[in-house]
C-alpha cells in the first residue's frame, strides 16, 4: 500500500479513520509518558530504602529523615509519611504508622497509575468505532448501488464489493488500535503490580526497624539473680575473756 492509496481510504474513512488514528496516537503518548515515568522507579525507592534503613539501624533518624526528603524517589513520600506519623505519637509508642504508611502507598499507586484509564478505554471501544464505519460504509455502498440502478446504470456487484472491502478497512484500524493500547495496558498493569509489591516490602521493613529503634529508650539493666550463690560466712561468735 502507497501513500495514495492510504490517502484514498482516509479520505473514504472520513470522521471515523479520523477517531481511530486520534486514539492511536494517544495510546502511543499514554504508553511514552508511562515509560518516561515508571523508568528506574524500583531502582531508586531499592536504593532508598537500603540508606533508610541503615540510618535507622544507627538510631540515627534524623540522618534517615533527611535522606528521604533529598531524594526523587516514589517511596520517600512512604517513608516520610511514616516519620511524621511517628513524630506526632511518639508519646504512644508510634501508634498509627502503619496505617499512616499504608495510606501514602495507597496514593503512589495512583500516581503510577495515572491515565491508564485511557488505554483500557481505547483498548474496548475502537473496536466498536471501527465496526460502527464499517457498517456506515456498507450502508453507503448499498444507497450509491441503488442511485445507480435508478440512474440506469448495471448495478454490478464489482462496485458494491469495492465499497464493502473500502468500509472494512475501518474494522481492520479498529481491531489494531485496540489490540496496541491493550498490549501497553497489560504491560504497566504487570510492572505496577511489581512495583507495588516492592514498595509494600519495603514499607513493611521500613515501618518495623523505626518501631523497634526508637521504642522507649535502652532496655533495664538486669538484676543479678540470688540461685546459685554462696550464702555469707557466718561471723564467729567472740570468745569470753579468760
Amino acid at each position: 500500500m502507497n501513500l495514495n492509496d492510504l490517502l484514498h481510504y482516509l479520505r473514504l474513512g472520513g470522521v471515523t479513520l479520523a477517531l481511530l488514528l486520534g486514539a492511536s496516537v494517544v495510546a502511543l503518548g499514554v504508553a511514552v509518558e508511562r515509560i518516561i515515568a515508571l523508568w528506574g522507579v524500583s531502582e531508586r525507592s531499592r536504593n532508598l530504602g537500603e540508606i533508610v534503613q541503615k540510618h535507622l539501624l544507627r538510631g540515627d533518624v534524623a540522618a534517615a529523615r533527611t535522606a528521604a526528603e533529598r531524594s526523587d524517589a516514589v517511596a520517600a513520600d512512604i517513608f516520610l509519611a511514616g516519620f511524621d506519623r511517628w513524630e506526632r505519637s511518639r508519646s504512644t509508642g508510634g501508634n498509627g504508622i502503619e496505617s499512616a504508611v499504608e495510606r501514602e502507598r495507597a496514593q503512589v499507586g495512583l500516581k503510577l497509575r495515572r491515565n491508564l484509564w485511557l488505554l483500557a478505554t481505547i483498548g474496548s471501544t475502537t473496536p466498536f468505532v471501527g465496526l460502527f464505519g464499517t457498517v456506515a460504509g456498507i450502508m453507503r455502498s448499498f444507497k450509491d448501488l441503488g442511485v445507480d440502478v435508478e440512474a440506469g446504470g448495471t448495478g454490478g456487484s464489482a462496485a458494491v464489493m469495492t465499497g464493502i472491502s473500502e468500509a472494512l478497512v475501518a474494522t481492520a484500524v479498529g481491531i489494531l488500535v485496540a489490540v496496541q493500547a491493550m498490549v501497553f495496558y497489560n504491560y504497566f498493569q504487570a510492572r505496577l503490580s511489581r512495583v507495588l509489591v516492592e514498595l509494600r516490602l519495603l514499607g513493611d521493613e521500613f515501618v518495623e526497624i523505626l518501631k523497634e529503634r526508637t521504642a522507649g529508650g535502652p532496655p533495664p539493666e538486669a538484676t543479678p539473680s540470688r540461685e546459685g550463690t554462696t550464702p555469707p560466712a557466718p561471723r564467729p561468735d567472740p570468745q569470753p575473756a579468760s
